[in-house]
């Protein structure tokens, strides 16, 4: 394959990456599908030379074009989410409470069942808890058919003008905007949280291939890896979203209040601040980005910036997608299942049509809250948001980190399986996703239009 060939299929690519979202719209087919397909047809062709796609030799550039990838995602879902959360209120607790059942209930059981039959089926305890953790937070990137769509800025989706000194007219237009689709909302804020919160397993599965049992190193671990580093990390995202909150719509200089200039790049200044500033002092910069996030849509939720600053983002994103979709395609027509075997496609197939949907529907059952409010979950509602835990980018990256961190002896195996998992998840859901919102999205409307009994 020449240079030339690649920069005409990378065009191409680009161009059925900006297409594609509108034309498959009405189908049931995302544009992951297509994009993942198209990959795996250009790996039929021969690698210019010196290419290399096989993750174990590339490790660090998948770790980090992934990591990358995560972070602008996780930052266009913080942007996204228009219900607010309060600490100090019980409503809000109680209308965020799907999410708090999915990462509290749905994460640990699909962690431990993915370990637990893993290791069933003769693979090492150490990686069996690797690919139970890496397998189990459902993903910010390839989500987005089944996430919400971005911030709405007022009750009607209209933003008022920002004024000389800074405060914004749209903040007066109405009541403040909230999810309305609780399936969307409880996906959506899920993916932004459990990214971070899949992290400690990761690190158990390290510290049990690497340190022995868990009496030498689980004490620690509990007190740090699983609660210090998360406190550290939200705190962290909350302060500088806060800080640069202020500064963009309250700065006394008019030169610094970037949301009247409308210049949307302080989202990227945010999301690379945040991480690096969470990671130098501890914390997991996945938490700190989608919290640096959130609090930066608190801030004057009505103004228009929002809408700016989450679009770029989500250009970018589409864009990085567009690059991991491609080479993740061709390397499974280059190999990188070819260590696949009965027990990967068993995993895969037990995760996507048991374990998680169970897992899901036990976490939301439990005391659920009623349907009309905020926060509650219908049957099918609970249903759907049990079954499309998508899975993705966010696997790659955590293999390849743990990978780098110690050398797995079955981390052949565990590529193959983190890659069959992804193929058969975004075929799976990505076929389902358009018609089963669409169905959910009919009913609450009728609901809706029927009004109260």
């Amino acid at each position: 394959m020449s240079i030339n060939l690649i920069y005409l299929i990378a065009g191409l690519a680009m161009f059925l990456a900006a297409v594609l979202p509108a034309v498959l719209d009405r189908y049931a087919v995302s544009a992951a599908m297509v994009l993942l397909l198209l990959g795996m047809a250009i790996g039929l062709l021969p690698l210019p030379e010196g290419m290399r796609l096989d993750p174990v030799v590339i490790r660090p550039q998948v770790e980090r074009v992934t990591e990358f990838t995560i972070l602008v995602a996780l930052m266009g879902v913080g942007l996204a989410i228009d219900r607010s959360f309060d600490w100090r209120s019980r409503a809000a607790w109680a209308a965020w409470s799907p999410t708090w059942r999915l990462l509290a209930i749905a994460m640990p059981l699909t962690i431990a069942s993915v370990a637990l039959l893993g290791w069933g089926l003769g693979v090492a305890p150490a990686a069996a808890l690797l690919l139970g953790a890496a397998l189990a937070p459902t993903d910010p990137v390839l989500a987005s058919d089944v996430q919400v769509e971005g911030p709405r800025v007022d009750g009607s989706g209209n933003a008022g003008e920002a004024d000389d000194d800074g405060a914004d007219d749209g903040e007066a237009l109405g009541e403040p905007v909230d999810e309305q689709d609780d399936v969307r909302f409880a996906l959506t804020s899920e993916a932004g949280l459990n990214d971070g919160l899949a992290f400690p397993f990761v690190t158990a599965a390290v510290l049990l291939a690497s340190a022995g049992s868990f009496s030498s190193w689980g004490l620690h671990w509990l007190a740090w890896d699983l609660v210090g580093k998360v406190v550290v990390g939200v705190l962290v995202g909350v302060a500088v979203g806060w800080g640069l909150a202020k500064v963009a719509f309250r700065s006394p200089r008019r030169s610094l209040r970037l949301a009247e200039q409308g210049e949307p790049l302080l989202a990227l200044a945010a999301l690379v601040m945040t991480y690096g500033l969470s990671q130098l002092v501890g914390g997991y910069g996945f938490l700190s980005v989608f919290a640096c996030g959130m609090t930066l849509r608190a801030a004057e939720r009505n103004h228009r910036y929002h809408r700016s600053m989450h679009e770029v983002v989500q250009r970018l994103e589409r864009l990085l997608t567009l690059i991991i979709l491609l080479m993740l395609g061709m390397a499974m027509t280059k190999g990188v299942l070819g260590e696949l075997d009965w027990r990967g496609v068993v995993i895969a197939v037990s995760l996507v049509f048991v374990v998680r949907p169970l897992s899901g529907w036990a976490s939301l059952r439990l005391r659920a809250r009623p349907a009309d409010l905020p926060g509650g979950l219908g049957r099918r509602e609970t249903l759907a948001t049990a079954f499309f835990g998508v899975r993705g980018i966010g696997s790659l990256y955590y293999l390849a980190f743990a990978a780098g961190e110690h050398a797995f002896a079955d981390e052949r195996w565990l590529w193959s399986t983190v890659a069959f998992t992804i193929l058969l998840s975004v075929m799976v859901h990505g076929t389902l996703a358009t018609p089963v919102m669409r169905y959910l999205e009919r009913r609450r409307e009728r609901a809706g239009a029927a009004g109260p009994a």
